[in-house]
C-alpha cells in the first residue's frame, strides 16, 4: 500500500510524514525540495508476537505502509493552475491520497495572507484534484474524436461507448461528484483503470493542528466528517508537531508522556487505521519455525490473489489452501491439534479471505 501525502505549502504534510513513518525529513527547507520523502510504517499486531511464541519461530516480520511525502509542485498548488508533470505522475502512483491541511496558528510560519482556515484548504485541495481529472477527461475526449475519424465502423461504436463514458464523468465532476463516488458498471471501471484519475483514490483528510488545540480534535474532526467525510474520504485531526516529537521516543517514554498529556493514540496508529479503512485492507498470516509474517490483502480477496500477494508462483500455481483463524489457532497450540479439533479448513481458490486467517498455501508450479 503506497499514500501519497500532499498539501499546501506550509500545511506540515513532512511533519505528519515524520510522525506516521518515525522519519526525520528536514520540514524547515523541505518545501524548497524536487524529491519525494518515502518511508514505510511496520503496523504493530500483538497476533505477531504470541504466533512467533507458538511457533518458537526465527523470524517475525510486520506487514508494512509505505508513505510517499510528494514535494509541492513548481508551479504552484492551491492556484487553480492544474496539476501537470512529474507531481502529477507522483500523485497518480499513490494507491490513496492523504491530504494535509493547517489548523494550527503559529507566527513563525507564515501563512498565505488570508489566514488560517483548515475547511478552505480542503475544498482548495480537492478543487485542485478534480481540475485535474477534468484535464485528463478533455485530453482523452479530443483523442477519442481524432481517433473516430478514421475508425471502422465496429471500432468507433466501441469509442462512442467510451466517449459517452468521458462525458458522464466530466459532468459527474462538474456536478460535484468525485469520480470515486460515481455509479459505474464493473467493466467501465476497468476501462478507468489505467487513467489513475486523482478522484477516484481513496482520500484521508487530516487537519494538521497545534499543541494547544488537543481539546479542539474532536471538535475538528466532527466538523471534517460533517463537511467532507464520505464513503470515499475519511478524515481526521492530529498534532503534527507533537506527534512528530513523541514518535522518537522509546515506547515507554511515549505511553508515559501520553497519558500526561492526555494525547490519546499515537498518529502512527491513527493513521494506519484509516489507511486500512481506506483501502479496505485486512490483516492475514502465514507461520512456520521459520517466519511468521503479516500480510495485506484487500478485504474478501480469493485465496489464490492472497497467494500472489506472498509470491506469484503460489498464485500461477495455487491448489488449495489450509485456513484456520489466528485466535484458534493460539488456542489449539498447533496446526495437528487445529486439525484435529476440525478447526483446520480446506479451501479452494475463490474463498474469501477473512481478517485474522493464517494461511498455508498449497501449490504446483
Amino acid at each position: 500500500m503506497d499514500l501519497g501525502i500532499v498539501g499546501l505549502p506550509r500545511s506540515g504534510k513532512t511533519t505528519l510524514f515524520n510522525a506516521v513513518t518515525r522519519g526525520a525529513a528536514q520540514t524547515a527547507t523541505f518545501s524548497s525540495g524536487t524529491k519525494p520523502n518515502i518511508g514505510v510504517a511496520k503496523v504493530p499486531d500483538p497476533r505477531l508476537q504470541l504466533l512467533t511464541d507458538m511457533f518458537v519461530s526465527k523470524s517475525t516480520v510486520a506487514a508494512e505502509v509505505t508513505y510517499v511525502d510528494i514535494p509541492p509542485a513548481p508551479e504552484g498548488l492551491g492556484q487553480t493552475r492544474g496539476i501537470s508533470g512529474e507531481y502529477l505522475n507522483h500523485l497518480q502512483r499513490a494507491d490513496a491520497l492523504v491530504i494535509v491541511v493547517r489548523a494550527f496558528e503559529d507566527p513563525s510560519v507564515a501563512d498565505d495572507g488570508r489566514g488560517v482556515d483548515p475547511y478552505r484548504d480542503v475544498e482548495t485541495m480537492l478543487y485542485e484534484l478534480t481540475f485535474a481529472d477534468l484535464e485528463i477527461l478533455d485530453r482523452k475526449l479530443a483523442r477519442l474524436s481524432d481517433g473516430k475519424k478514421s475508425a471502422k465502423t465496429a471500432d468507433r461504436q466501441n469509442i462512442e461507448r467510451e466517449e459517452d463514458l468521458i462525458l458522464r464523468l466530466k459532468q459527474g465532476l462538474e456536478d460535484g461528484t468525485p469520480i470515486g463516488g460515481q455509479t459505474l458498471l464493473p467493466d467501465e471501471r476497468r476501462l478507468i483503470e489505467g487513467y489513475q484519475f486523482l478522484t477516484a483514490k481513496p482520500i484521508i483528510v487530516v487537519a494538521n493542528a497545534g499543541e494547544d488545540q488537543l481539546g479542539d480534535l474532536p471538535s475538528i474532526e466532527e466538523r471534517l466528517a460533517l463537511d467532507f467525510g464520505s464513503e470515499w474520504t475519511l478524515t481526521a485531526a492530529v498534532c503534527g508537531q507533537l506527534e512528530m516529537e513523541l514518535a522518537q521516543m522509546d515506547a515507554e517514554d511515549e505511553k508515559e508522556f501520553r497519558e500526561s498529556m492526555g494525547a490519546g493514540e499515537s498518529g502512527l496508529a491513527r493513521m494506519l487505521w484509516l489507511t486500512y479503512q481506506a483501502l479496505d485492507q485486512i490483516t492475514f498470516f502465514t507461520g512456520s519455525e521459520t517466519e511468521v509474517r503479516a500480510w495485506t490483502v484487500e478485504r474478501d480477496a480469493p485465496a489464490s490473489r492472497a497467494a500472489g500477494r506472498i509470491h506469484s508462483d503460489l498464485e500461477r500455481g495455487f491448489i488449495r489452501a489450509e485456513v484456520v483463524t489466528c485466535d484458534n489457532l493460539l488456542k489449539c497450540g498447533s496446526y495437528a491439534e487445529a486439525k484435529k479439533l476440525g478447526l483446520l479448513r480446506q479451501e479452494g481458490k475463490t474463498y474469501p479471505v477473512k481478517e485474522g486467517d493464517v494461511l498455508t498455501i498449497l501449490f504446483n508450479v
